[in-house]
């Protein structure tokens, strides 16, 4: 027995030790020569080594290998053998923003097998086939789940349902006759699906010299350039136009949820809707611009707010806005013109224009639909004024109102270069950004500045939303990064590509895509090396604590005015560190602006992480002798002295722009050496500065933050010592909410504080951030702070009720928990926002986007409780007795349909049961059932077989698949109140339909001898009596609700839940047929039968009376009469 538990234990052992001592990685790591050791998973064989997992939901089983990549298959058998005996094996997560699904690999493992195996049908991850816009979903596999152990991730997509990949695009081209274009391409557009980002369209724009529209297709995410279906889409264009024309090229293009919007140098053509192909190829139809040539639709641009429409509500759509960039003429009303879905009318954006104003009204440099807040959004410029607006309008019937929802938000005179503004996806943050970057989070009230770029405008964004970041590409090729809500921004490095444009996957890896290759931010080095964010000038230190200083930037007299910011610290360097070259690093925590003194016009507060250095005796002579400090009549200089009397100490040319630094006095920044023992300085504290007075050797010191002689600090982006961990159980980042009517929902977060530090995605550029500082000593180094306040903002206030309550727990770590309740009766969209407003840059998640509709989840349904469950192979089969041995279940005839208050011979119904049209159908002889009856499903088809029917539909008990139904539940006659249970499923649960909810219960065939006995609570019975009149029927209390009854074969009755009490349309069905119903008592018929031969007969008689006429009461009169006479004519004796 010991020996056997010795047996048992051993590999487990033995796996722990390999988890322990061995080096595997997650997921896909670097591959240099020798193969290392990764767990791997892939549907398609051995993956890249340079891509994230890819793997596609066809109509077939979903099939994934996982295994361990190693130099040997022997010994990736062996360790797959080892794991399994310890009853290890990857576990599957499937994640999207409303679903959540685990399946777990197999455990048995046959001979020669390297890899464990997973086989999923398609129905246990989604049964829905039909085309439309649906959610990408997340993969995650772990070899054990929740431990995280040997993790690795990717994406799963639906390549079934996707709508523009049911499409041919075009004429298909190949690699060699792609490459002769490349020497024409002059800029690329870009544009994905908004609910899988990996299926994205790429375009390229050609100079005047060639000639067409080409498309580029993936499915991958642009991972590989080979991977890429690339489309001449040139003949469709043409078919739309008369005759050929010249000059044809991409000028933009957008693809919405269901629709293609395709902007060329030609005009703009939009294709049909995508979910419905009517033919393999795709077409376009030109949308008509009057006034408007070539030349305009070359500088045209697309702006959409890009929204996913996975299990699209009512109130979703849309919206496309297409500007000119021209001058309006005094016969245009409009340079900006938008459009919703399908896209057929365009109209201008602005809803009134006055004649006479025309040639000074600002032009609209875009113009977007917020449907949070059911308004529209423009960016003016006067072009004339050099002055930047923005106004929000109330939109009533899809249409801008005149008057604005809020006063004109005028931007400062600095913003003078605006081109464009954008909502970040599936968000109510909103962007404008030219020379400057603003941010808006409240609709466009107001807006607050991220970041100034003066002259080198920022011209494209792009963004993601899955981890919130966003890129903006300025017109020098420079690369910033922010994330979605921060204030802060950081430089992340330069493209030097001509032609080139960027693109996020659905997993958040940034590409660079140029005409002839691709590359991933897996490569460290697309975008160069990490740049230092300081600037060219001195700094000078000042203590204002032991453990804070404040950093003054110089600004020499003589610095030309439109350069003076090139020597300020501005919005970039807040929540930086900042690095002397020497040692110490600090973290910025405020940006100052100041007018005073000139010499120093901003400057930043820094908290200390690691001490700064000072200068040294070998380093600066100077510091061997006392110093006397004696202010200049030309302000603020002073004029710093050392002792005459010590030879060696002298002032160098190297100590201009070091900083003399004081405990509890101003401190002074060398500016000029006057001669070996005086030199001139500014102080940066002048309020506090001494004057006459000498300090002795020892008691002040010299550092070294100037730029003189190469400069001396830098400043880098710090690492993420935040992590953001939700407590409600969603798996997701950007999880979307359903709150019904009268129902709530709650979030719940945690700020943790991780003294180390959180790695980022990218370790390479982790490690240059401070190429003076180890890695884990600077992670270290961040001592732990308190949490940052965690910032919640609601797009749409109005719409729900918000509240928040926040803690700290015993481990400082911050929590938050939300609750949302439904407001009013009103149904839409907004999101919700959790910001840690301090966070770096560098984390992977800085901001929780959760969708909270105002609206019925499409997951929540009703279902009828059946007083005693049937199991699924009975049902296939037929038979399922009760302990009498009766049948509970009944096969319906062919061409079955119910009785009739005329009769069983006579159905009056219009749907069919069990239906075959080949089949003769019963009870048709009367012309009233010829009348009725009609196929639904099996419509225009001859046969069964045609009719294409499911088992689900033959199951089911909706009436729109009556032609399927084949079986149904059965009783004996009498039914007697039968208990109507009905359950609702929301929120990943079942609970009992009861009151407020109500509901009305309706027989889909009309028949009459039924009825049902409930009970209504006294304060219920004023909604039923409100209601019954509206409704035209009676309503119902489902609780204790009894159905009875007294008629024979089927029933099929209808539950809906009253309107007014949820957003849902809630409605249930289910069947009972009624058997063994009785013979009637034959006395009844028998008085009958005599009644009638009783009142046949005397109808006869009166008949044959008054044919011979024949008078019967006149011969008895004068019957009686003649007795009457004989009795007295008799003689008395």
């Amino acid at each position: 027995m010991t020996n056997q538990g010795e047996r048992m234990v051993s590999p487990l052992i033995y796996v722990i030790i390999l988890f322990l001592n061995m080096e595997f990685s997650s997921g896909i790591g670097d591959n240099k020569g020798v193969m290392k050791k990764h767990f791997v998973c892939s549907s398609q064989g051995l993956p890249q080594t340079d891509e994230t997992m890819k793997l596609y939901l066809s109509s077939e089983n979903l099939k994934i290998q996982c295994f361990f990549q190693m130099e040997d298959d022997l010994v990736s058998r062996e360790m797959l053998s080892t794991f399994t005996s310890g009853g290890l094996a990857p576990t599957l997560e499937i994640i999207n923003s409303t679903y959540h699904g685990i399946f777990h690999f197999n455990l048995t493992l046959f001979s020669d097998q390297i890899f464990w195996l997973i086989d999923i049908p398609r129905g246990n991850i989604t049964s829905n086939t039909d085309i439309a816009s649906v959610e990408e979903w997340l993969v995650k596999i772990t070899l054990h789940q929740g431990l995280n152990i040997y993790a690795t991730e990717g994406t799963l997509l639906d390549i079934v349902r996707e709508p523009i990949l049911q499409w041919n695009l075009g004429d298909e081209m190949s690699l060699k006759e792609i490459s002769e274009l490349y020497p024409h391409v002059i800029e690329l557009r870009i544009t994905k699906c908004p609910c899988a980002n990996d299926v994205a369209l790429l375009g390229f724009v050609l100079n005047p010299t060639y000639n067409g529209v080409y498309i580029g297709l993936t499915k991958s995410g642009f991972w590989h350039y080979n991977d890429t279906l690339w489309y001449n889409m040139t003949n469709i264009i043409y078919s739309n136009l008369r005759r050929e024309y010249t000059g044809l090229s991409v000028t933009d293009m957008v693809l919405t949820n269901h629709f293609l919007v395709l902007l060329t140098s030609l005009g703009l053509f939009i294709s049909g809707d995508l979910r419905y192909p009517t033919a393999k190829d795709l077409k376009l139809s030109r949308a008509e611009f009057c006034g408007f040539e070539r030349i305009d639709y070359i500088k045209g641009k697309l702006w959409s707010n890009q929204r996913c429409f996975a299990n699209r509500e009512h109130f979703e759509v849309d919206y496309v806005t297409i500007t000119f960039d021209r001058n309006k003429t005094l016969s245009e009303a409009s340079s900006c013109f938008y459009s919703k879905e399908p896209f057929l009318e365009w109209l201008p954006c602005l809803p009134h224009v006055v004649d006479d104003a025309k040639d000074t009204f600002p032009s609209e440099v875009t113009f977007l639909i917020d449907q949070e807040h059911d308004t529209g959004v423009y960016l003016f410029f006067d072009q004339r004024k050099k002055t930047v607006t923005a106004s929000v309008n109330i939109l009533k019937d899809n249409q801008p109102n005149v008057t604005p929802k809020f006063p004109l938000f005028h931007f400062p005179s600095s913003f003078s270069k605006p081109t464009g503004m954008v909502f970040h996806p599936r968000s109510h943050f909103l962007y404008a950004y030219g020379n400057q970057v603003w941010l808006s989070m409240d609709g466009g009230n107001n807006f607050k500045l991220i970041g100034d770029f003066h002259d080198d405008i920022i011209r494209r964004t792009y963004h993601c939303f899955y981890t919130s970041d966003i890129t903006l590409i300025s017109q020098s090729g420079k690369v910033y990064l922010t994330k979605a809500g921060l204030e802060t921004y950081s430089e992340i490095g330069i493209v030097t590509d001509q032609v080139f444009t960027l693109y996020y996957d659905h997993l958040g890896f940034i590409h660079k895509l140029t005409p002839d290759h691709f590359e991933s931010s897996e490569n460290s080095r697309m975008f160069g090396k990490v740049p230092d964010m300081g600037f060219e000038t001195a700094l000078a230190l000042q203590y204002i604590s032991p453990d804070e200083v404040i950093f003054f930037a110089y600004v020499p007299p003589n610095e030309p005015q439109r350069t003076v910011h090139t020597k300020k610290f501005n919005n970039i360097h807040f929540g930086k560190l900042i690095h002397s070259s020497k040692t110490g690093t600090a973290y910025i925590r405020k940006i100052l602006q100041h007018e005073t003194p000139r010499e120093f016009l901003s400057s930043i507060i820094a908290e200390i992480i690691q001490p700064f250095g000072v200068e040294e005796v070998k380093d600066s002579s100077c510091l061997s002798s006392s110093l006397s400090i004696i202010e200049e009549t030309r302000k603020p200089s002073y004029k710093l002295t050392l002792d005459l009397q010590t030879v060696n100490a002298l002032f160098q040319a190297t100590d201009i722009e070091k900083t003399v630094v004081i405990p509890g006095y101003s401190s002074f920044l060398i500016t000029e050496i006057l001669d070996d023992k005086n030199a001139l300085a500014i102080a940066t504290m002048p309020a506090i500065a001494p004057n006459n007075v000498t300090f002795s050797k020892g008691n002040w010191f010299l550092y070294n933050f100037g730029q003189r002689n190469g400069r001396t600090w830098n400043i880098y982006s710090k690492p993420c010592h935040y992590l953001l961990q939700q407590l409600d159980n969603s798996p997701t980042l950007n999880a979307v909410k359903y709150i019904d009517l009268g129902s709530s929902q709650t979030l719940e977060v945690k700020v943790i504080s991780n003294k180390k530090g959180q790695e980022p995605r990218n370790k390479k550029m982790a490690t240059s951030l401070a190429p003076n500082v180890g890695l884990t000593s600077l992670w270290r180094g961040l001592k732990a702070r308190q949490v940052p306040t965690l910032k919640v903002l609601v797009g749409n206030p109005e719409l729900l009720e918000v509240k928040v309550e926040g803690s700290f727990d015993y481990a400082d770590n911050y929590l938050m928990k939300i609750s949302v309740t439904s407001k009013s009766f009103r149904q839409g969209s907004t999101s919700l926002a959790l910001i840690i407003w301090g966070a770096s840059n560098e984390c992977f998640v800085t901001t929780l986007v959760p969708t909270l509709k105002s609206s019925c989840s499409y997951l929540t349904s009703m279902h009828h409780v059946p007083r005693q469950r049937i199991p699924y192979e009975d049902w296939i089969s037929g038979v399922h007795k009760d302990s009498q041995g009766f049948n509970l279940i009944k096969t319906l005839p062919v061409n079955y349909r119910p009785p009739s208050i005329m009769g069983i011979a006579i159905p009056l119904t219009d749907n069919f049961y069990h239906a075959d049209p080949s089949k003769p159908i019963p009870r048709n002889l009367f012309y009233r059932s010829k009348e009725t009856g009609k196929y639904k499903q099996c419509a225009n088809v001859s046969t069964r077989e045609e009719c294409n029917c499911t088992d689900e539909q033959k199951l089911s008990h909706a009436v729109a698949f009556s032609d399927c139904k084949e079986k149904v539940p059965r009783f004996k006659f009498p039914v007697i109140q039968y208990p109507i249970s009905l359950e609702m499923f929301s929120d990943n649960k079942l609970v009992p339909v009861k009151p407020p909810y109500l509901v009305t219960v309706t027989e889909v065939n009309m028949r009459k001898n039924w009825q049902l006995k409930h009970t209504i609570p006294e304060n219920m019975k004023k909604i039923k009596n409100y209601l019954e009149p509206i409704l035209r029927t009676s309503v119902y209390n489902p609780s204790g609700l009894n159905l009875s009854i007294k008629g024979s074969e089927l029933f099929h009755f209808r539950v809906s839940i009253i309107p007014g009490v949820t957003f849902c349309n809630l409605v249930e069905e289910f069947q009972i047929y009624v058997d063994e119903v009785p013979l009637p008592f034959l006395g009844h018929t028998l008085i009958a039968v005599a009644a009638a031969f009783l009142l046949g007969g005397l109808i006869f008689t009166a008949f044959m009376l008054r044919l011979y006429n024949i008078h019967p009461w006149r011969a008895l009169q004068r019957w009686i009469r003649r007795k009457k006479s004989n009795v007295s004519n008799t003689p008395l004796t």
